[in-house]
């Protein structure tokens, strides 16, 4: 087991605008929020980090088992072999509502082998795990005397401590100076990619930290939470909100499992593009199925103070 405050940073208690009425229905509402003090990793949990783990205590991710056929009924085995989802750019422009267009089920594919057999963490062991569903980063951060770290948290931590409530973590111009803050996508999504990293993941630390001294907390993986998805925020001391005023987000009418319980991923990631998700905001959130894997999901760790 590693010390979890070995590589962590701590963040001061404070009150901030979280969620926006400007973009994603699910955003909203904004409102002030307070946050009590606490710690989070400097980067998201590396190859190198949860090679350690898995050597320590011979864990098999979610993504290395077979799914359940009570899940794919009359299935074959083979049908039910191991495997995750792998991002595949497509060659020309396609329909955008439509992510099947360039998202494919590969068998094999797992942390150790993101995009299937015959690929290789080798030479990415400074990159962030992924192909790691919610139980794999439960996993590992109770294994580092950790936690994952809410969606407040998050939000509030990307935000590295900027006053204001500009759409970006380093201001409103999603590329001052046409520069990438972030590793995300730069072209037209799926067929398109200009960036200088191409289209995957780059190594923790790539880019500059924020004011808070965090790498990556914006771009490169969309990052897990401990928190539970609901459709709009659910305001400190206000009522629940009822079904009849959630919208009808589009990952809630396609998922297969919308009933299952989903978790609140924060960041964005390597394939976020202003044509087709323009999540790489502090405010911006994606709801996941706690059994997901793919090869835009990491997460890092956090700890209360």
């Amino acid at each position: 087991m590693r010390t979890a405050h070995g590589r962590m940073v701590a963040i001061p208690p404070g009150t901030f605008l979280m969620g926006s009425d400007d973009h994603y229905p699910d955003e909203r509402p904004a409102h002030e929020h307070p946050v009590q003090a606490f710690w989070i990793d400097r980067f998201a949990v590396t190859n190198a980090d949860f090679a350690r783990f898995v050597a320590d205590t011979a864990y098999v991710t979610v993504a290395e088992r077979p799914l359940d056929q009570a899940e794919l009924p009359g299935s074959s085995s083979a049908a039910r072999s191991p495997g995750a989802l792998v991002f595949t750019p497509t060659r020309v422009p396609v329909d955008l509502r439509d992510w099947r267009q360039w998202w494919r089920w590969q068998h094999g594919a797992q942390w150790r082998h993101p995009e299937g057999p015959g690929t290789s963490i080798e030479h990415r062991m400074d990159h962030p795990v992924v192909q790691v569903a919610y139980e794999d980063a439960q996993a590992y951060a109770r294994w580092a005397g950790a936690r994952l770290p809410t969606e407040a948290e998050h939000e509030y931590a990307a935000r590295g401590g900027r006053a204001g409530q500009e759409p970006y973590a380093w201001g409103a111009d999603p590329y001052p100076g046409g520069t990438l803050q972030a590793n995300t996508w730069l072209g037209r999504f799926p067929y398109e990619h200009r960036g200088p990293h191409g289209a995957t993941t780059t190594p923790v630390g790539t880019f500059p930290p924020n004011g808070f001294g965090l790498s990556d907390m914006i771009g490169n993986v969309w990052e897990w939470t401990g928190s539970v998805y609901t459709a709009l925020h659910r305001v400190p001391g206000a009522a629940r909100i009822g079904p009849e005023h959630r919208p009808g987000l589009l990952a809630a009418q396609e998922s297969p499992a919308a009933s299952a319980t989903r978790r609140v991923l924060k960041g964005g990631s390597y394939l976020c593009s202003p044509d087709y998700c323009l999540r790489f905001r502090p405010a911006a959130r994606s709801a996941q199925t706690e059994d997901t894997s793919a090869t835009h999901i990491g997460f890092r760790c956090a700890l209360s103070a």
